[in-house]
């Protein structure tokens, strides 16, 4: 038996699973972790980690290591996506990742390996076959084309929760302003004019991930009473539902989006921004449905090693 963790540090948050693997290819998840570093808030134009963010990263990436080094015949795999791909100064901070968790290998990914770990994540767990793949972060937003269980075309953006609430919101984010939501919103048309495939994705559902994504329908179900409202993997949501879900949003100044059923109080001075990309979408490609998958990057990864094990002839 083998325990596999996989550690996914974000531009927003920090997250940790750990999965049981036995000898006949049977796995199950064991532990998961979470925390909200917002890694990349205040980089900027100048594209530096900032040191309290670095120091909150720093701190959750310990707390994480002190969790699997409890745990006997532990394989580690730590990823590190947009902000950490993004900053001038990653040697220095890798420099300290190494100096508070020596044996962490923190392996910093292009957007198309964080792209094409979504797309294991998603099409091994949801029954898609045709679609868009979303997956929104706090600095980047992935973009996958899947056509007959296909990843046909990939990209990864620099956009996110984070990084679109200081160019467009502000730093207060208390009131969202009519003149903000249309610029953040003309510049998601001219973004995703630029990508000359996403044409293809025309009238497909799209598949959404991502914190701020799955918020969307965490609201949604909380609405609704669902008993279990954080369990949205395969939730289906019309896109007029979302609509309003987002309208009710951008419409509440910051202490009422604190307040919203179903939506994390960390998340509420930059949910409107998160949410700005999915919504544009949408409309960008006359979709009229949204899938949510509660399974991304780190189920990716999974995937990848139970390939790898039964190819090396470790599992059956």
């Amino acid at each position: 038996m083998e325990n596999f963790a996989v550690i996914d540090l974000g531009s927003s948050s920090a997250r940790m699973t750990i999965t049981a693997i036995q000898d006949d290819g049977t796995y199950q998840v064991v532990r998961r972790e979470k925390a909200m570093v917002r890694l990349s808030e205040n980089m900027n134009g100048d594209r530096l980690l900032q040191p309290p963010a670095m120091e909150r990263t720093l701190a959750t990436l310990n707390d994480f290591q002190t969790i699997y080094q409890e745990l006997p015949n532990v394989k580690l795999k730590a990823v590190a996506t947009a902000a950490v791909r993004m900053a001038k100064n990653k040697k220095d901070f890798l420099k300290q990742v190494s100096r508070v968790a020596p044996d962490l290998n923190l392996e910093v990914i292009p957007g198309t390996q964080e792209a094409h770990y979504d797309f294991l994540g998603v099409i091994n767990t949801l029954p898609v076959a045709n679609c868009l793949i979303m997956d929104t972060g706090g600095a980047s937003c992935e973009l996958i084309l899947v056509q007959n269980s296909k990843a046909q075309h990939l990209i990864s953006l620099p956009i996110g929760s984070v990084n679109l609430t200081e160019r467009f919101f502000g730093q207060s984010t208390d009131v969202i302003k009519a003149a903000d939501l249309f610029r953040a919103y003309t510049f998601m048309n001219q973004l995703f004019n630029g990508v000359w495939w996403l044409h293809k994705a025309q009238n497909l559902p799209i598949v959404a991930l991502g914190g701020s994504n799955r918020t969307l329908a965490k609201i949604q179900r909380k609405q609704s009473n669902f008993l279990n409202f954080e369990d949205i993997h395969g939730y289906h949501m019309p896109v007029p539902a979302a609509d309003d879900i987002y309208a009710d949003i951008v419409s509440k100044d910051y202490a009422a989006r604190k307040k919203i059923p179903g939506l994390a109080k960390e998340r509420a001075d930059i949910i409107a921004a998160g949410l700005t990309p999915l919504v544009a979408m949408t409309r960008y490609l006359d979709s009229d449905r949204v899938t949510f998958s509660q399974n991304g990057l780190r189920e990716g990864v999974l995937f990848e090693h139970l390939s790898q094990l039964q190819e090396q002839g470790k599992v059956d």
